[in-house]
Parts: structure tokens; C-alpha cells; sequence
């Protein structure tokens, strides 16, 4: 996804189940340029973002001779000013020991870059994030590749879709600083201390390809990026790269990994919406609502549909042309969502003469978690 736009909203009120009761502890976030604590020496700062969902939550964490960063805001003039603004207020004189990026998405990674040049400090992700950001980023530069626009256009995408997206490629990387060239590597498992106080890898995947939580014991609390989000879903989706990937597997996975992995009496920090307690309930409560998600889907795949054909089933607000950006997430989840089940063995595929894919549910198919 070249963009960060709201991810279209899974659930649907005729079929979904009361909502999890979540403990929101703080009456509202910190204003802008301004930081919250929420534990001894760990702030919160949110930070604006120039997209439809129109912030990110960011961490400082005490590290003795300085505060370490996680996540940092899309490169933005607004993103620059507010960075600013946070400095200038800084009354003890201590400056960044280091950077971590939970992924590399631009609302997430986007500063990294001028963060860890201004500062003269170490870049932390995974292997994959890293690698993953520069590739994508230096892809930009091109005009769209034939590979992608076959994909898009075999998920049904019309004439002025596909032209709408030759003229947007390369947007993901224009909200992210050049990366620095070298970077220290989050291992998953591994304990880091920072500060007085160790925190835990927690690498997930499906939102993106090897994304870190931060789990810390002591405090009881976890930095959750987009892995669980408190009032939305993470978009999981399947791109041009990697067209039968299953990403919405490992996204499950993930969330089952973090459910066993991370006390339930923790206090989330996640990269969008409020902190907030109930893990467990939120976790248990993204899995059903992805199991309803793929019974409503056999259910419309009774007859054979293409991708764009099975927004309606899978979205509660509607998904057109008008919004490229949100067009191109569903998209990519719908296509998340039937690779999921083609890979179970509940959905066939079949490409006509257009190059178009149709899918089909299989007789006697049955929903999957």
C-alpha cells in the first residue's frame, strides 16, 4: 500500500456481536508538541499524519542518558514542526539515544532517517522491515511495472482505475527520509534494556512482513504498533509483489502468537486510537470478526465473483473509483481474504481470456478461522 489511508471497516452491524469492553485509563490523548506519561518514563506522543486516518501515537522511553524513540511520524512538514516543538520544550537537556521502527510503513518509518542523522543515534528494526523499506522505496522512482497493473486489472480494476494508479506509483516513498545505511537488527524474542528496564520482541506478520511489539514486564506494558489496534483492524493485504501470498494466515497467527506471549493484564500503547486494557477481548474479538468475515464471503461466493465484486461482503462503507487510496486497500484485503481461503481448500480461481480472476466457493465449503 503506497499510502496510509483508514483501512475499510470489516465488521457489519447486522452480524456482528457486542464489542469487547475496553478500559480507556487516560481522558484524552496529549495535544500536539506535548507528551503524556503513562508509566514512570514512558511518554506518549501523538503525532499528525496528512492521510485519512490523521494520527500516529509515538513512545519515548527513559534510556538513562536520553529518551529512545518508537515510531516516528510520516516525513512531513507538519511531522518536522511538531518534532521541533517537542524539542524546544525539553526541560532535563537530554537528547535521542537510539530509534525503533515497529514497521516499515511511512506513518511509522518516515522520520527515522532526519531522527537518527540529527541525533547521531542507531536505527532498530527487523531484517525484513528494513530491507523491505529500502526495496519499495527505491521502486519509486519508476514508472508502475507491468506485473502490477496485470494484478490490479485481473482483480477487475477498469481502464481509469488502473490509469489513476499509474499516475500515483511511487507515493509510498514520499513521506519517508532516505534510510540510514546501516541499522541494528530486532530479533524476535530478544530482550533489549532500556533504561532500567527490559523490554521483549514480539515479531508478528500479515500487516506487514516482520513487524516488532514491545513487551515489558515490569511495567506491564506492550507497544503494539498496528498488530492490535483497539477500535480498528489492521489492513492485511496482498500486493503485486507477492500475488498469492496469504498474509491473512499470518496475520491470525500473529494475533494467537501475541494473545499466548503477553499477559492479558497489560496496558496496550498501540499506533492509532487510545491506550487502552483487555488485550485478550480485543484479540479474541479481531479473530471472530475475521471468521465471520469468511463466512459472509463463501456466502456471496456462491456464484463466481472477481475481487472488486466482494467489497459489499467484506466492508461496511462503501469502496469506488472516487478514492484511490481506499480503493487499493480493499482491494488488497479482498484479495487477502480469498487467497486465505483458495489456500484452505474452500475457494477455486479461474482466469478468462481477459485476464481477469473469478472465484468461486467450493461445494460444501464451510468458513474458516
Amino acid at each position: 500500500m503506497d499510502q496510509k489511508a483508514q483501512a475499510p471497516n470489516a465488521s457489519h452491524a447486522t452480524d456482528a456481536p457486542p464489542k469487547p469492553v475496553l478500559d480507556y485509563p487516560f481522558e484524552a490523548p496529549p495535544q500536539r508538541g506535548q507528551t503524556l506519561e503513562v508509566a514512570p518514563g514512558v511518554l506518549w506522543i501523538r503525532m499528525p499524519l496528512p492521510y485519512a486516518l490523521d494520527h500516529i501515537n509515538l513512545w519515548a522511553i527513559d534510556d538513562g542518558e536520553g529518551w529512545a524513540i518508537v515510531d516516528t511520524g510520516a516525513r512531513t512538514d507538519e511531522g518536522v514542526a511538531t518534532w521541533r516543538a517537542l524539542f524546544s520544550q525539553s526541560t532535563d537537556g537530554r537528547s535521542l539515544t537510539r530509534v525503533l521502527v515497529t514497521h516499515m510503513h511511512p506513518d511509522h518509518v518516515g522520520l527515522a532517517g532526519w531522527l537518527t542523522r540529527k541525533f547521531h543515534v542507531p536505527l532498530y528494526m527487523t531484517r525484513l522491515e528494513y530491507l523491505n523499506c529500502r526495496v519499495v522505496v527505491s521502486d519509486c522512482s519508476r514508472e508502475a511495472p507491468p506485473d502490477a497493473i496485470a494484478f490490479y486489472r485481473r482483480a477487475g480494476w477498469s481502464d481509469s482505475a488502473l490509469e489513476s494508479y499509474r499516475a500515483r506509483f511511487g507515493n509510498f516513498g514520499k513521506h519517508i527520509h532516505a534510510l540510514p545505511d546501516s541499522y541494528r537488527r530486532l530479533h524476535d524474542g530478544e530482550e533489549l534494556r532500556i533504561g532500567k528496564h527490559l523490554w521483549r520482541v514480539v515479531v508478528g506478520s500479515g500487516h506487514s512482513p516482520e513487524h516488532a511489539s514491545l513487551y515489558c514486564p515490569d511495567l506491564k506494558l506492550l507497544i503494539s504498533g498496528d498488530q492490535v489496534l483497539p477500535r480498528i483492524s489492521s489492513n492485511v493485504s496482498v500486493h503485486a509483489m507477492e500475488p498469492d501470498a496469504n498474509p491473512m494466515a499470518d496475520w491470525m497467527d500473529s494475533l494467537e502468537k501475541v494473545r499466548r506471549e503477553v499477559p492479558d493484564d497489560v496496558l496496550v500503547l498501540p499506533a492509532h486510537g487510545d491506550c487502552f486494557r483487555g488485550l485478550h477481548a480485543r484479540i479474541d474479538s479481531l479473530a471472530a470478526g475475521q471468521e465471520r468475515a469468511n463466512a459472509r464471503l463463501l456466502a456471496a461466493l456462491a456464484e463466481p465473483r472477481r475481487a472488486v465484486d466482494v467489497f459489499g461482503a467484506l466492508f461496511s462503507r462503501p469502496i469506488s473509483e472516487s478514492s484511490p487510496a481506499l480503493l487499493g486497500m480493499a482491494t488488497g484485503e479482498s484479495l487477502a481474504c480469498l487467497n486465505h481461503l483458495m489456500h484452505a481448500g474452500q475457494v477455486e480461481r479461474s482466469i478468462d481470456g481477459e485476464g481477469i480472476a473469478w472465484y468461486r466457493a467450493m461445494p460444501g465449503a464451510a468458513a474458516i478461522g
